[in-house]
């Protein structure tokens, strides 16, 4: 901070005191702001952009939050004991050798139909968790004329072959 000593009693004082509040005022704008306006501009910039950081923030972490909703892992907390989840599926492998008609009425009994497939992943989860063994699938069709249907009587498409 600049600080001048003003002597008024002299005329050539009169010049001095001129140019002490020339340096003076230069001396003050140093230390405080050129302009109010800019620091509050400069202050609603920064809001701005902090509300808009924290924004995105929260938006990133909700959609994870969907993301991990709408793709569970391997395991679904919701399948019953012993049964295996995959997506919104519960898979369950028996160890009961009998045919297919068989199969398809226990797992009714069970409240629940023959696996069947709606994609590549479904696919592949379920030649992983089969290993060499053999299991039945809900895939038929009444004769070799009809086409292949699954037991929730949608055509088979070929698109993913067991």
């Amino acid at each position: 901070m600049c600080m001048l000593k003003r002597d008024l009693t002299t005329p050539d004082s009169l010049q001095e005191v001129k140019i002490g509040e020339k340096l003076q005022g230069k001396c003050l704008r140093n230390v405080s702001p050129e302009s109010p306006v800019k620091l509050y501009c400069c202050y609603i910039v920064i809001m701005v952009l902090t509300v808009t950081v924290i924004g995105l923030s929260i938006a990133l972490s909700v959609r994870k939050e969907i993301v991990a909703i709408s793709r569970p892992g391997p395991y679904y907390s919701t399948c019953p004991k012993d049964w295996i989840g995959f997506g919104s599926k519960c898979f369950y492998f028996s160890e009961d050798v009998r045919n297919w008609t068989f199969s398809q009425t226990y797992c009714m009994a069970l409240e629940a139909r023959l696996a069947l497939y709606d994609s590549l992943e479904e696919l592949n989860f379920l030649k992983r968790y089969k290993g060499a063994s053999d299991y039945w699938i809900g895939l038929h069709r009444e004769s070799p004329e009809h086409p292949w249907t699954w037991t929730d009587n949608t055509e088979y498409n070929n698109l993913y072959v067991f």
